[in-house]
């Protein structure tokens, strides 16, 4: 009996680059993307540059991050800090528990493992951390499929 392969087997350099979520990151959108479509899981090495700030933020969906290299500083919701570098593993589970905050020290890459393929599952709303109320700007919605202004009479 033959079989065909699969098997997906992908380097970095083979997918553009394209803007991050926030000024001073970027993302490579590996598998789960609209060149390489999978089922249920989509991977991204994402980028930032030093000094970048990823505010206070949540998803819908859970997401797990690796850090492959440089460091940052991660916050929960509690505004509880971790130092991340090389070989962390941060795992947030989806709603405002998961919540997380990156400040990058030194330029750092990781690992995006996100739970959905599905564009309006993929999204990120920010935390006002006074009153720890969330929102997303509409521009991101309209992005990501995720709202529509048809009308249906």
């Amino acid at each position: 009996m033959d079989i065909e392969s699969t098997l997906l087997v992908l380097g970095a350099a083979e997918v553009d680059a394209q803007e991050g979520v926030t000024q001073g990151q970027s993302l490579r959108p590996m598998i789960g993307s609209s060149k390489y479509p999978t089922d249920r899981l989509r991977v991204a090495l994402a980028s930032y540059e030093p000094n970048t700030v990823e505010q206070l933020h949540w998803h819908p969906i859970e997401a797990c991050y690796v850090v492959m290299s440089g460091s940052a500083i991660v916050r929960d919701i509690n505004n509880k800090e971790y130092a991340v570098g090389p070989g962390t593993i941060i795992y947030c589970p989806p709603g405002i528990a998961g919540a997380h905050e990156w400040e990058v020290k030194d330029r750092m890459q990781l690992v995006s493992i996100r739970a959905s393929t599905e564009s309006d599952k993929k999204l990120q709303f920010t935390v006002d951390k006074a009153t720890r109320r969330s929102y997303i700007d509409l521009a991101d919605l309209v992005k990501r499929d995720a709202i529509s202004f048809s009308s249906h009479y």
